[in-house]
């Protein structure tokens, strides 16, 4: 089965950044080979509108059947909510928490990020898992692009 990899707005503009560019563009190439689906949602898509024209450009030149589109929902805006609630993440990095809901209500693989503030954080990623599990969700994986690329390529 294809893994379906949640990619939020950090891996999409890491193409583009000299310290992240490598693995996000590997990790792209893995999306066109057809070997993941990169999922991705209209927060993401919002987040967007404000970069420049290449880093918005860069999800529409992914080929057909390589993009799953995924949308916020009450459900996920609920458990977003619960880990703000819970101080999982601050009320000013809510759609961080937003993120990391629709990834667990879509019940991705895993959430890649370059965030290693507020998403990609062993402290963090217990507690939205401790929530998560609380909730009556699966625990999310939660990695950086370098970790889904070096475990992609173990089993290859």
């Amino acid at each position: 089965m294809k893994q379906r990899i949640y990619i939020d707005t950090s891996v999409i503009g890491g193409f583009f950044d000299d310290e992240f560019a490598e693995d996000s563009a590997a990790l792209f190439d893995e999306f066109r080979k057809g070997a993941m689906t990169a999922v991705v949602s209209d927060i993401t898509l919002r987040e967007l509108l404000d970069a420049p024209g290449p880093v918005q450009d860069l999800i529409d030149r992914l080929p057909d059947g390589s993009m799953e589109l995924v949308r916020e929902t009450a459900e996920a805006t609920n458990l977003a909510e619960c880990y703000v609630s819970s101080g999982a993440v601050s009320r000013n990095h809510s759609t961080d928490a937003l993120h990391i809901a629709v990834a667990t209500v879509e019940r991705v693989h895993a959430l890649v990020s370059w965030n290693f503030k507020h998403i990609v954080n062993l402290q963090r990623i217990r507690a939205y898992n401790g929530i998560n599990i609380r909730e009556g969700y699966p625990s999310l994986e939660i990695r950086s692009p370098k970790e889904v690329l070096d475990v992609q390529g173990e089993g290859s």
